[in-house]
């Protein structure tokens, strides 16, 4: 399968969280004219306060242990059909939240991350691990 051609970059767990299916909002202070699919990639950095707060808020997602998040690459896909100001989502705490649909898990490929949605060129992936 070939991946999509643009990454966005996600600290972690929010990137496992994202492509694991379990949350369809992306909150950013920017809005963007993009739409389709796209990488998720999961920055260097850990967002622990983050982690704290999906376990304490979200005790139904089974939750990795912070040392087994993969970072500094690809971690999955989703596909961008909008963003809103406003939601009820509980997701959502802007002030823009991208909404993601379509979101799965890949292989992990190590790559290096950029601000907002950055290409990443031509990568293919074996359809039995995405």
């Amino acid at each position: 399968m070939i991946l999509p051609r643009v990454a966005l970059s996600i600290k972690q767990p929010w990137a496992w969280l994202i492509a694991a299916g379990h949350k369809d909002i992306e909150n950013r202070t920017w809005r963007t004219n993009f739409r389709g699919q796209f990488c998720i990639h999961a920055s260097k950095t850990f967002d622990m306060d983050g982690y704290r707060y999906v376990v304490m808020y979200y005790p139904e997602i089974d939750m990795p242990h912070p040392d087994s998040f993969k970072t500094g690459g690809i971690v999955g896909m989703a596909r961008l059909v909008g963003y809103v100001k406003y939601s009820q989502n509980p997701w959502f705490t802007g002030p823009f939240g991208f909404i993601l649909q379509e979101q799965r898990e890949l292989e992990f490929i190590p790559m290096a991350g950029k601000l907002r949605f950055f290409p990443i060129g031509k990568l293919e992936v074996n359809d039995d691990t995405a």
